[in-house]
């Protein structure tokens, strides 16, 4: 038979996250009743870290930029996997030590891959199709 109180445990939560939807549009649309609304040019023009924009919108990136973002956000991950070892390393003791070493070893070892092949190498040229 399930306890009549498990829902009341929830209750916080849902009143946070009703206080949290209500601040929100409370202040969306205060901003939009209170704000002023007086274009210009400069309003209009795209924010450049406030050097005037050159060039078209749509120039096209080297693929070598997309894959350092997406080797850090790996790296980062694996990266992450070392907190929760650290908080218990003493309770897992040499075993804990060693299946680390394995892991950040393998970390390493697909580092070097990637440096040996050259991603993250700015300086390299770009092989041309053709």
């Amino acid at each position: 038979m399930p306890d009549n109180n498990y829902f009341i445990r929830y209750i916080p939560l849902l009143i946070q996250i009703v206080v949290a939807i209500g601040l929100a549009a409370v202040m969306v649309t205060l901003s939009h009743l209170l704000g002023k609304r007086k274009w210009s040019r400069a309003k209009n023009a795209p924010y450049e870290c406030g050097i005037m924009p050159t060039g078209d919108a749509q120039s096209r990136f080297s693929v070598k930029f997309y894959m350092v973002g997406m080797l850090f956000i790996l790296f980062d991950v694996e990266v992450v996997f070392l907190f929760p070892w650290a908080v218990i390393a003493h309770e897992l003791k040499m075993f804990g030590f060693w299946e680390m070493l394995v892991y950040i070893g393998l970390v390493l070892v697909g580092f070097f891959y990637i440096w040996k092949k050259g991603v993250i190498d700015w300086n390299k040229p770009e092989r041309s199709e053709g």
